[in-house]
């Protein structure tokens, strides 16, 4: 399937050292570079830790294919009624194969 359907919506990737980024996806090609608008990086903190998660604003936002583990369509409904600061769970990790 190809991420041209994407186009000009709401997207979320897990990146392959496992940081999580939401924004607008605006391009896309054959290889799966993407380029996000709008683009927040979402740190979820681990429940035991006293500093509450955070939400890193980063604007335009140019991905690599190959650090690309997932890529999906975001419900901005649900998305929307989410306090992400209040959001614990633990680290994804790397999925890099060394």
């Amino acid at each position: 399937m190809s991420l041209s359907t994407y186009i000009n919506q709401k997207v979320l990737v897990i990146t392959v050292d496992g940081r999580t980024l939401v924004g607008k996806l605006i391009s896309c090609d054959q290889v799966t570079n993407v380029v996000l608008a709008e683009t927040v990086e979402r740190v979820i903190r681990p429940a035991d830790d006293p500093e509450g998660s955070t939400e890193l604003e980063h604007g335009l936002f140019i991905l690599r294919g190959d650090n690309i583990t997932i890529c999906g369509l975001v419900d901005e409904e649900l998305d929307k009624s989410i306090d992400w600061t209040k959001v614990h769970g633990e680290e994804i990790g790397s999925t890099k194969h060394v």
